[in-house]
């Protein structure tokens, strides 16, 4: 029995580390009905799968029992029809069925409904919804969602991180000039004294270090003390522990000193106070860094249109995107994107599709050829007919492939989540220690150093940097492909994409073009070129073969005039003839020929040439006389053999899986360089010889284009499909290729090796950092050189560190693709 998984994302806001995302995750997954919970800390949301319906509304009481926010948008929508209360009560129940719906208010005075949804969701589909229940409902117009949702919460969240850091700062800077500045410059330390009473001093200090703790700290103390009630600590219970306690310890020597030893009365309140402000500096600065992570998703968002022309009676009128339906006809003028997926029913131009595939090519468009949301037209003027709109374009498809990418999780993360989970319970265990090991034998005032060195220890210790470590590499390297024109499904992919040893891929349409072209094209000494090719097409036109066709399509690309024929006759295992023009044609195999006893030793070099490349000749007589000899075949795709010639130069096998015939695949084999050919095989077969190169090979990965790849796709190590082919291939793949070139391949790769040689540098970063610095912090070298570390230092280096892992996987922004240029 197959299980059909429904996927969710659900916003969460609050969250800072991977304990905060583990949380997160275990609350979630006590749901029943859900099978996987995962957190992109990026993108600060919980992507959830369901292996049957659950409310959203249980999934999103799940999460705020785990202590975080579920960021909701309110839309209000006017209702054509609700004339009673009745209405309402039909009106409500529908809402109640949608399943984005969190909460409603219906009003039937104002003829209008309210709804929330989770932030981000899109609200036309409640208009869409209601009116499906028989209730016409349009969004009003001041609660429009903006189509760059992501990037108006990340600025919201970076303009509140802005406004408490300046708040903190403000109270902060005084408050260490005050403290710090006496004790570094002589000057002014005695002018306070001479000045200043020191009690009075203490006061000022209190309370500006108050005003930062309890003003731009309260968020971050509020967190942590909750998750410390709920016996969850995490990164913010590491700082309200440490500010707090110096802030206390600073508060009885300041106003009941008689509670301490003589010795040990001073005060360390621009330690708490610069502490938060330090920590609200590094969460700015890596809110800044996250929303240049998500630069491929906003850009992405960014490339439709919110608008277009829409002709209505041969006038261009303008209208919102949301509201364009199917069957719409749109106007493209030169220079302008074009707003959804369609078909040209009228004009001709040129349209740059490198947004969406990588090609840098632009594409020439005409009528009836298929063109997608997103993509810029250039030169001409287009009329297209809209096909697909909304989450259906695919512009959506492309960003909720890599939205999804970017919320999975690779095996390595399991690991550290594990790890994390424990981190900060051992963090304040080694805090305790650390003061009552200094409270025991540290030299006086024991206390305060005890109380110093273990707030540094809290506020050194940093998780965060550990559970960024992996996700944000993997937001902007898929990011990154993504503008490539790579789609990797499943972040996974780029983990075992890194470790296969053998390419396997489809010939038709992989490594050939997929369609039957005329490749080749040769006439007697007695014969003109384009005379015999018009008559050549006018018989063949007769025929729906794909070799007739592509004989045809020749003729019209050369805008050949194809006459008229009559007495056309098909003979069986042989070939065509027909009178064109008072003219005998005859077209077949040289079976046909010689039957007809026709010689054809004329081309017989030739034909022995087209043999070797696995391709049939046919021939062609006018009037009992040869007259020509042509080729139909599938060419091999340009870029294919440098592709080839690339992965064998890093050390892959190349094999190639086929239907076709054996003679055919052994040409091409050859004249691509490639190692391994399995032919005549049926899709099962393809499944059966993926196996046999795993065992003989190891890890391999598939590259495919048709239905009949998708079992191959999906036995396969990473299934890689080609985006030009089919859906049911894309949907069986782990990555697609836009472009629909085999270099695809050789770029995926590449960005695989980078982006897990990124996650490794993260790890060790964020490991290294904690391993070495939370001893120090504890004052493991004061025995040896008097060396003890200032909570104040602490917190710059914790700050930073989470700064470093995201600054150093945005530098996959400017990943080069080694075969960009094929």
């Amino acid at each position: 029995m197959m299980t059909t998984l429904q996927t969710v994302q659900i916003p969460v806001r609050g969250m800072t580390c991977a304990g905060c995302a583990g949380r997160v995750e275990r609350s979630v997954l006590k749901v029943a009905g859900v099978t996987q919970a995962v957190v992109n800390l990026v993108t600060s949301e919980v992507i959830v799968s369901l292996a049957e319906p659950v409310s959203l509304t249980t999934l999103v009481e799940a999460v705020e029992a785990s202590g975080y926010q579920v960021p909701l948008h309110g839309y209000d929508y006017a209702v054509t029809g609700m004339n009673c209360g009745s209405c309402v009560g039909r009106i409500e129940k529908a809402l109640a069925q949608s399943p984005l719906v969190i909460s409603y208010q219906v009003n039937l005075a104002t003829k209008q409904a309210h709804v929330q949804l989770l932030a981000g969701a899109d609200p036309e589909a409640i208009s869409q919804w209601l009116t499906e229940h028989n209730y016409p409902s349009t969004l009003l117009a001041d609660n429009q969602r903006k189509a760059d949702d992501l990037n108006s919460r990340q600025a919201a969240e970076q303009a509140q991180l802005k406004k408490q850091l300046k708040q903190a700062f403000l109270f902060a800077t005084p408050l260490f000039i005050l403290e710090m500045g006496a004790h570094f410059i002589a000057p002014f330390h005695a002018f306070l004294e001479r000045t200043f009473n020191t009690q009075h001093l203490w006061y000022v200090q209190a309370v500006l270090a108050a005003l930062v703790l309890f003003g731009p700290g309260r968020e971050i103390l509020k967190i942590g003390l909750q998750n410390l009630r709920r016996l969850t600590p995490d990164m913010n219970s590491l700082v309200a522990l440490g500010t707090l306690s110096a802030f206390s310890y600073s508060l009885i020597a300041t106003f009941i000193p008689s509670l301490l030893p003589e010795a040990t009365v001073n005060v360390y309140f621009e330690a708490s106070a610069v502490i938060v402000a330090l920590i609200l500096l590094g969460r700015f600065l890596e809110a800044r860094a996250k929303g240049n992570a998500s630069d491929a998703i906003k850009r992405l968002i960014n490339l439709q249109p919110n608008s277009a022309r829409v002709l209505v009676n041969g006038k261009a009128l303008d209208k919102p995107v949301a509201e364009i339906r199917i069957g719409e006809v749109l106007e493209i003028r030169p220079g302008e994107r074009i707003a959804l997926d369609g078909v040209v029913v009228d004009g001709q131009s040129f349209v740059d599709e490198s947004m969406l595939t990588g090609e840098p090519i632009p594409v020439e468009k005409a009528q009836d050829a298929q063109v997608i949301g997103g993509t810029v037209n250039q030169t001409g003027s287009l009329q297209i007919k809209v096909q697909q709109v909304g989450a259906n374009t695919v512009l959506a498809h492309i960003i909720r492939l890599v939205e999804q990418a970017q919320g999975s999780k690779l095996p390595i993360q399991g690991l550290v989540d594990r790890i994390t989970l424990w981190f900060v319970p051992a963090v304040m265990l080694a805090a305790l220690l650390t003061f009552i090991t200094w409270l025991i034998f540290a030299p006086a005032p024991a206390l305060s150093l005890a109380l110093v060195n273990a707030v540094a220890v809290l506020i050194i210790a940093c998780p965060c940097a550990m559970g960024l470590a992996t996700p944000t590499s993997i937001m902007v390297g898929t990011g990154r492909a993504a503008q490539l024109g790579i789609l990797f499904r499943q972040g996974q992919a780029l983990q075992n994409l890194k470790d296969v040893q053998v390419i396997a891929v489809d010939k038709t349409g992989t490594l050939t073009e997929g369609k039957p072209q005329l490749t080749d094209f040769a006439v007697t000494n007695t014969q003109q070129e384009d005379s015999v090719l018009a008559v050549v097409a006018a018989v063949e036109q007769q025929s729906e073969h794909p070799i007739a066709q592509a004989i045809v399509n020749a003729a019209l690309e050369r805008q050949l005039q194809i006459p008229s024929i009559s007495e056309f006759q098909s003979i069986t295992g042989m070939g065509v003839q027909a009178m064109v023009d008072g003219q005998n044609i005859q077209i077949g195999a040289d079976r046909f020929m010689n039957s007809l006893n026709i010689n054809t030793d004329e081309f017989s070099e030739h034909a022995q040439q087209l043999g070797e490349q696995g391709k049939s000749p046919l021939y062609a007589a006018v009037d009992g006389r040869l007259a020509a000899m042509l080729a139909v075949s599938d060419p091999i795709k340009t870029s294919s053999k440098a592709a080839v010639d690339h992965l064998h130069a890093q050390g892959l096998k190349v094999a190639m899986i086929t239907g076709d015939n054996q003679h055919t695949a052994n040409a091409i084999a050859k004249q691509l360089g490639i190692d391994h050919v399995v032919a005549q095989v049926m899709p099962e077969g393809k499944v059966e010889a993926v196996k046999q190169l795993q065992e003989q090979y190891g890890r391999v990965a598939y590259v495919g284009d048709g239905i009949n790849d998708a079992p191959a796709l999906a036995a396969a190590d990473v299934g890689i499909a080609i985006g030009t082919g089919t859906d049911i291939a894309m949907d069986a793949a782990d990555v697609v290729l836009m472009s629909g070139h085999l270099t695809g391949v050789i770029n995926a790769l590449a960005l695989s090796k980078a982006t897990l040689r990124n996650i490794s540098q993260n790890l060790f970063w964020a490991f290294a950092y904690n391993i070495a610095l939370i001893p120090v912090a504890a004052g493991i070298l004061y025995p040896f050189n008097g060396t003890l570390l200032s909570p104040v230092l602490a917190a710059t280096a914790m700050a930073l560190s989470s700064v470093f892992v995201v600054t150093n996987a945005l530098r996959l922004r400017s990943f080069k693709a080694p075969l960009a240029a094929l």
